[in-house]
């Protein structure tokens, strides 16, 4: 006889009902299911997050192509014979020497070389980079008037998380760089959503701070990849006959007024890199009214332009002295807003660029500037020049 042994439980009490856990236990699934289930549920949570990212086109990689400089062909077909000097009683051997001369003379000189930059491999970005919708809490705070910028706990300014991102290859190329802001926007919103739609992203905004609904355009632009900053009115000469608007930031003002004001501009939307003048040339030649100014800026890690409108300006050396980044633009491109002196105006913006390696200029959002600049832009990158947003002015670029 074979004893077959039995467990001790099965001995003493073979008949005993299993609890409900060791039902479960005995109907679990096996590690392969386990480990498929897991893997399922891992691509559909992936899935969803991709979908609800807001940067569409993160990671979308850079093309460059090597291009080679143009060169002009010579052949016997596009290039005549020289003609042979007529016979003379000079001897056989004169004229052999004056037909060589003459050969001499027809023979160009080595053209010279060109630039560096156009012999770089060919650059090529994305026309719009969204940009994810604003307010962002981390550089959000709260105020009695709306949305304030502030700089995050972690140490990100509101520049560094609404600046567009500008790729390392045109942040190192030794291309000259163009970057313009055209003002002015929000105020219209047929001709704000005509220049969002019509513009290349990399051309960047600036917007009143009246307009209607002025954050939902804004975050239309940042969708197209338009950067954004807010212009601020600023006492001009001859005010109040001229009048920038409501809070205008006034000489004669208190400090604590003038700070007060900006705040109330600031307030009125969310995402914007900087700040920008609205006129100004009283106010920004006074270096008591203008330090306060800069001071609450960098505070709230913004940067400040101004416009090409202010001759007499203390800016820049309040700004080193406080340590505010600033820019200034040299060319208001449609200061006689025809389209021939729009075009003049962005030709001479590209001599600057070439001549100092980058070059900034501004214009307001006419439908006539926008027409314009939207064609210009077209045939930029045939001249090896860069459009780039006006962030990338103030970050290490190379020029």
């Amino acid at each position: 006889m074979i004893r077959v042994p039995m467990p001790r439980d099965e001995l003493r009490q073979p008949l005993k009902r299993l609890s409900l856990r060791q039902r479960l236990w005995a109907k679990r699934p096996s590690a392969l299911a386990t480990a498929s289930a897991i893997a399922l549920l891992v691509f559909a949570g992936g899935g969803l997050w991709l979908s609800r990212i807001p940067y569409p086109f993160a990671g979308e990689p850079i093309v460059t192509v090597q291009i080679p400089p143009i060169q002009d062909l010579t052949t016997a077909s596009t290039t005549p014979a020289a003609e042979k000097p007529e016979a003379s009683e000079a001897s056989d051997t004169e004229a052999i020497i004056d037909e060589n001369a003459s050969i001499a003379e027809d023979i160009p000189a080595d053209p010279p070389a060109p630039p560096q930059y156009q012999q770089e491999a060919s650059i090529i970005v994305a026309r719009n980079r969204a940009m994810k919708a604003a307010p962002i809490d981390a550089v959000t705070e709260s105020s009695p008037d709306g949305p304030l910028p502030r700089v995050s706990g972690r140490g990100k300014s509101p520049f560094d998380v609404y600046s567009q991102v500008t790729p390392m290859a045109v942040s190192m190329s030794k291309r000259p760089k163009i970057a313009i802001l055209l003002g002015g926007m929000g105020l219209n919103e047929t001709l704000t959503k005509k220049a969002i739609q019509d513009l290349p992203g990399d051309i960047s905004f600036g917007f009143a701070p009246y307009g209607d609904h002025l954050q939902v355009q804004v975050n239309k632009a940042r969708a197209k990849g338009h950067e954004i900053m807010l212009q601020v009115p600023m006492e001009p000469m001859g005010y109040p006959g001229i009048n920038p608007g409501p809070k205008t930031l006034l000489v004669d003002a208190p400090p604590a007024d003038n700070i007060a004001s900006l705040r109330w501009h600031m307030s009125r939307f969310a995402g914007y890199a900087g700040i920008t003048n609205y006129m100004g040339a009283r106010l920004l030649a006074a270096a008591d009214a203008v330090d306060p100014v800069m001071q609450e800026l960098k505070q709230r890690g913004l940067v400040y332009l101004e416009d090409a409108t202010v001759n007499s300006t203390v800016s820049p050396k309040i700004g080193d002295a406080r340590r505010l980044p600033v820019r200034r633009a040299s060319v208001i491109i449609d200061a006689d807003p025809k389209p021939a002196a729009i075009a003049d105006a962005l030709a001479g913006l590209e001599q600057e660029a070439i001549a100092n390696g980058i070059a900034i200029g501004t214009g307001s959002g006419l439908e006539v500037t926008i027409d314009s600049v939207a064609e210009w832009s077209k045939e930029l990158r045939q001249k090896g020049i860069l459009l780039i947003p006006i962030s990338a002015a103030y970050k290490g670029i190379r020029t």
